[in-house]
């Protein structure tokens, strides 16, 4: 099996914290030195471990943020 590299570019937020430590974060992250994508997953403490994401390309965040900002003011 491939190991799958990841480097975070740049920390944007921690959207929340689990009572195990667990926190869901959004980063720009470069996935096995590919083009940095936007990045919704959960990471362990220290980031030892990561759960299962969405990876978003610029144009998808947009729409996204789009869509939420709609969808939140109704």
């Amino acid at each position: 099996m491939k190991d799958i590299q990841y480097e975070i570019v740049k920390e944007i937020a921690i959207l929340s914290t689990s009572d195990s430590g667990y926190t869901k974060e959004i980063n720009l992250i470069s996935w096995n030195g590919k083009e940095p994508k936007y990045d919704i997953r959960s990471f362990s403490p220290n980031r030892e471990k990561c759960g299962k994401g969405i990876t978003l390309t610029e144009k998808e965040a947009g729409n996204l943020l789009a869509s939420l900002k709609k969808e939140l003011t109704q």
